[in-house]
């Protein structure tokens, strides 16, 4: 009897262990079968499981060497009782491939870091990078709509401040525009051709300045520079702002303050004293110490002048060409420029008899019409001065010779720009609009010291450009308009900038990410979310940067399962194996059972 009860034991033994090895390959194959539904699911993390003997029945102890008997030791004789489950890993450090998707709102993460949400009570930490941003502006889940956690931008400095991590708001009103600012700092740049026609003609070339006011109106300022008879000075003057609309502003007289000149052409004046060395006798221009004469007449077609280069005087010793007899005429006026500018210059003339009664006006034309002779009672010759400032004390005056603004000095030698208003001068001058004219301007200093004076085969190509020129801070005070937000990146370091459509970009915050001592002793929740626990290690409330070890978020991609289906489908081949054999354990024990039952037959 105690035999059979012992062999029906036995028995029992192999059935429970038959039974305990298909619960855990079932165990396995519930693990297999999860992995598998989620070969999809974002950023999901595959686990497996691995087994463990179950207690065994020791029926006889192990026995140490008997040296009085000679016997050797006996090992311990145990039965093992089954299997059971030992531990369920999750892979959670292994880097699922990327999927790109396009949306600028989707982040994947390169390492073992974790994104920080909130239910507004509670922080989890996920993988899963697909977020969008809510109706308040808020980046948030995709799924769940958890706010995205991480840093704020201090207001004071314009960085990052890596306190505790809180909601990042990125479309707040505040954000959706860049406020304008006035232009305060500019600079010209390129060279003067003192033979570009531009330069030399008495309205000069002109430069145009962009700039904006205040309140973000953009404004045209146009400069213009002329040359001097010395042609390595030449005079910047303002010549008028216009608004965007082509409207001229209004009372910006004295803008260059102080450092506004009369750079007056000293050599330019009209005058013909007998010190001079030349007569006019009606028509005819004499040099009374060469004897060469020029007749207007014989350069005069009606009311206009001959073709320049047909001859007059041929064969005698005032042959020239008419644009010949011109120059010889503008030289006697002290005029070293071209002919075309002085035939341009305005002339005032004064009455013979300033003291008659009825007093008789001022007569302005141009030298042109004058030397033509289309001024009724003109006089050619008498003493007059080119200084509008001075006394005139005769019959011509000209207007238009003297530069308004500042003077601008090149080198001869080199043509390097050497000064304003002197060599060795200042290198920048101060527009001084701060509080003038229709607009709300702000002073605005100008930088030439990258102009220069070479040859260009007689074009210039200086222009104007708003904002510095330091390399250290190119075009900071350029000025700008009001901005819209045109888009929004995010950056490997989780930084968030948007960018405006008046080329400004403004820092709105970072995502802060989360790093674990033990990863694995994350907690699984619902929806890709883990929570910490006492074995995974606390989150401190700040979170690290995720490039101080490395890793980096990349923006239009998430991360896909790291699930190998390979692996599972082999892993499941075995369990169904394992799963067979110990059925058949199970089997055979029921027979062996039934055999024993039969033997009082």
């Amino acid at each position: 009897m105690e035999l059979y009860i012992g062999g029906i034991a036995t028995m029992m033994r192999s059935l429970f262990s038959g039974v305990s090895g298909l619960k855990t390959h079932q165990t396995k194959m519930d693990v297999i079968g999860n992995n598998i539904a989620n070969v999809n699911t974002t950023a999901y993390k595959s686990s497996s499981i691995t087994f463990s003997a179950l207690m065994s029945q020791t029926t006889q102890r192990a026995s140490g060497a008997n040296a009085a008997t000679g016997t050797g030791g006996t090992n311990a004789r145990q039965i093992g009782l089954g299997v059971k489950s030992g531990a369920i890993n999750v892979n959670i450090t292994g880097q699922g491939s990327s999927q790109s998707t396009g949306n600028p709102f989707d982040v994947m993460i390169t390492g073992e870091n974790f994104f920080v949400v909130s239910d507004g009570s509670q922080n989890y930490f996920t993988r899963d990078g697909s977020f969008y941003v809510d109706g308040a502006g808020n980046l948030a889940m995709t799924s769940l709509g958890y706010n995205v956690m991480g840093w704020q931008v201090d207001p004071e400095t314009g960085n990052i401040k890596k306190d505790t991590v809180s909601a990042l708001r990125i479309m707040s009103a505040a954000n959706m525009t860049y406020p304008p600012e006035a232009t305060s700092l500019g600079y010209m740049s390129g060279v003067i051709d003192k033979n570009d026609t531009d330069v030399t003609s008495a309205n000069g070339r002109t430069v145009n300045f962009k700039f904006y006011d205040q309140l973000g109106y953009s404004y045209t300022a146009k400069f213009v520079f002329k040359q001097s008879d010395d042609r390595n000075i030449y005079s910047l003057e303002l010549d008028k702002i216009i608004d965007s609309e082509g409207a001229e502003v209004t009372g910006l007289e004295n803008v260059f303050g102080e450092a506004s000149t009369r750079n007056k052409k000293d050599t330019l004046k009209i005058n013909l004293d007998p010190n001079t060395g030349f007569t006019w006798n009606g028509d005819v221009l004499t040099n009374n110490a060469s004897g060469i004469q020029v007749n207007l007449a014989d350069l005069r077609n009606g009311n206009e002048w001959k073709e320049m280069d047909e001859v007059i005087g041929q064969g005698t010793a005032n042959e020239m060409t008419v644009a010949e007899a011109l120059e010889f005429v503008a030289g006697a006026y002290g005029y070293g420029g071209k002919v075309e500018d002085f035939l341009n210059l305005k002339v005032v003339q004064t009455p013979g008899n300033p003291g008659a009664t009825p007093p008789v006006p001022d007569t302005t034309c141009d030298m042109d019409e004058l030397l033509l002779g289309q001024v009724a009672g003109a006089s050619l010759g008498g003493i007059t001065q080119a200084d509008p400032n001075a006394a005139t004390t005769g019959v011509v005056d000209v207007s238009g010779v003297n530069f308004e603004g500042v003077s601008v000095y090149f080198d001869a030698k080199n043509g390097d720009f050497i000064g304003i208003n002197g060599p060795g001068g200042q290198e920048t001058i101060t527009l001084k609009l701060g509080g003038k004219g229709e607009g709300n301007f702000s002073d605005i200093t100008l930088d030439l010291s990258a102009i220069g004076m070479y040859d260009n085969k007689g074009t210039s190509t200086i222009g104007a450009t708003n904002g510095s020129n330091d390399d250290d801070n190119l075009g900071q005070g350029a000025g700008r308009r009001l901005g819209e937000m045109i888009g929004v990146s995010i950056q490997q370091n989780g930084m968030i900038y948007a960018s405006y459509d008046n080329g400004m970009t403004k820092l709105l915050g970072q995502i802060a990410t989360a790093r674990f001592a033990n990863a694995s002793g994350l907690e699984k929740q619902a929806d890709n979310l883990y929570s910490s626990t006492l074995n995974s290690g606390e989150f401190d409330g700040i979170g690290v940067d995720i490039t101080a070890n490395g890793d980096y978020m990349s923006t239009g991609q998430l991360e896909m399962s790291n699930v190998d289906l390979s692996s599972e489908f082999t892993e499941m081949i075995t369990t169904q194996r394992g799963f067979q054999a110990n059925s058949r354990i199970i089997t055979v024990s029921d027979t062996l059972l039934e055999e024993l039952t039969n033997l009082k037959r």
